[in-house]
């Protein structure tokens, strides 16, 4: 078992030093889904949600979100993100859409701004959508991969 990193000598929580972390390229690629009833499925992809286009604003929260990540997560650094792209996979057997975040940065880690643009682009869909459909389930966020740093390459398998 790893040693925790976030204790300091006294038990209690810390924020890590990364200052002597070499720069590397570093990538987390996140996923998460949302069900919603049929009817809340061609809503959202004929463009006919009273709020807007749903998958354009959702988007954009999961960048902020991700640009945004260290002042929500405690022990989260501030990073300088390089790039992030947030994209949906329409699945309309099951009504359901899938949010799929790639972020990027160099100093440390890289999955939490993945998971947290994930997240807030599935809780902007259902903020959205809600008036049309409030039993939408938001269901799956995970992280798929992330490679960089000392930990090295992980993929989900």
């Amino acid at each position: 078992m790893a040693e925790l990193t976030h204790i300091n000598e006294q038990g209690r929580a810390k924020m890590v030093d990364v200052s002597e972390k070499a720069d590397t390229k570093r990538i987390g690629i996140a996923s998460g889904r949302i069900c919603m009833q049929p009817e809340t499925f061609t809503l959202i992809t004929d463009g006919k949600i009273k709020k807007g286009d749903v998958l354009a604003v959702a988007q954009v929260a999961g960048i902020m979100a991700a640009k945004k990540t260290w002042e929500i997560i405690p022990m989260c650094h501030p990073l300088l993100l390089t790039g992030v792209d947030i994209h949906f996979e329409l699945h309309p057997e099951v009504s359901e859409i899938e949010a799929i975040a790639s972020v990027r940065t160099g100093k440390t880690g890289i999955e939490m701004e993945a998971l947290h643009a994930v997240s807030a682009a599935l809780l902007t869909i259902y903020d959205m959508c809600k008036a049309v459909d409030r039993g939408m389930v938001i269901k799956d966020i995970l992280l798929l991969e992330k490679d960089g740093g000392k930990s090295g390459h992980y993929v989900r398998s």
